[in-house]
């Protein structure tokens, strides 16, 4: 599987250990940055890159990094496309792939020990989206309203790729 992945200075010690850990596990990573430790930088740009790499990369989820988690998925969830859950335990990131088919993770660095973030990501990856009607309804919906917003009057696909009427 590929997995894109960003973080600021706050989340740049786990970064580099779930790059390492997806690695060992055969997944192939994509770092969006940043590349180098700079307690001045900013999460927005990081984070938007990995979101639009997800988003033009069928299949493939992103992880973005950060002190809190907070930020980085209020800048992913801006590009449209990304549906990115804030994971604060195993079930929230669980939780966040069953009933929102999230396909970006947020994790707080500084919420988490080192083991503890690893296993909130791996249980993200690792967990399906349900597929149940109410789920999807509620996933077109919300695709609807990005696309009426800007401008693409096209139906919304639900996730199992089937045409969901607007407004449904």
């Amino acid at each position: 599987m590929r997995i894109h992945i960003a973080s600021d200075h706050a989340g740049f010690e786990l970064k580099s250990a779930v790059i390492e850990h997806l690695r060992e596990q055969g997944h192939s990573v994509v770092d969006h940055g940043a590349h180098s430790y700079d307690p001045d930088d900013d999460y927005p740009a990081f984070c938007l890159a990995c979101g639009e790499a997800v988003v033009a990369d069928a299949g493939s989820f992103g992880i973005v990094l950060g002190g809190s988690g907070n930020g980085e998925q209020i800048a992913a969830n801006k590009v449209d496309g990304v549906r990115a859950a804030l994971a604060w335990s195993i079930e929230t990131a669980r939780l966040g792939r069953q009933h929102n088919n999230a396909n970006v993770v947020a994790v707080g660095g500084r919420m988490h020990d080192l083991g503890t973030g690893m296993e909130i990501i791996d249980a993200f990856l690792a967990e399906p989206f349900s597929g149940d009607e109410r789920h999807a309804r509620r996933i077109a919906q919300l695709t609807d309203y990005e696309r009426r917003i800007h401008g693409d009057a096209k139906p919304a696909a639900d996730p199992d790729g089937a045409s969901t009427p607007t407004g449904a």
